[in-house]
């Protein structure tokens, strides 16, 4: 296994444990983050969406051969995460300390980096469903 290979898997597991880990929370109507998507305006289907498309992406993205299209769908999570909270939320969400914020940033950079490393994917994927042929 070469360097970017561990580089790649590492990346991957974290984002993917940051994601994964947090579904409790979502999936079991925790009064945190009920408080949390209700201060949003979009509890309960906000919270149960977001917690399905987060254990899609953290599914996405331990799968070698879809890394980078987990990566693409976590960008576009956590740009919505920390857009809500530094718009609605605020940095410290229920006096976590900015702990959620701050996951959601490890977790952005993560993906970023996923998805420059496995760009090939996001061509193949391009030319297969978006580009069409020369004729």
């Amino acid at each position: 296994m070469n360097l970017k290979s561990i580089i790649s898997w590492v990346l991957r597991l974290v984002a993917a444990f940051i994601l994964l880990q947090t579904l409790y929370f979502k999936f079991t109507g925790h009064p945190e983050s009920v408080a949390l998507f209700t201060k949003l305006g979009v509890e309960p289907w906000g919270r149960i969406g977001t917690g399905v498309l987060e254990l899609i992406t953290g599914i996405l993205l331990i799968i070698p051969a879809t890394a980078f299209l987990g990566a693409f769908i976590g960008i576009g999570i956590m740009f919505g995460a920390i857009a809500s909270h530094l718009m609605v939320i605020g940095i410290d969400s229920a006096g976590d300390g900015g702990q959620l914020f701050i996951m959601a940033i490890v977790v952005l950079i993560c993906c970023i980096v996923i998805a420059l490393m496995h760009k090939s994917q996001g061509i193949a994927l391009y030319n297969r469903f978006v580009k069409r042929p020369q004729g």
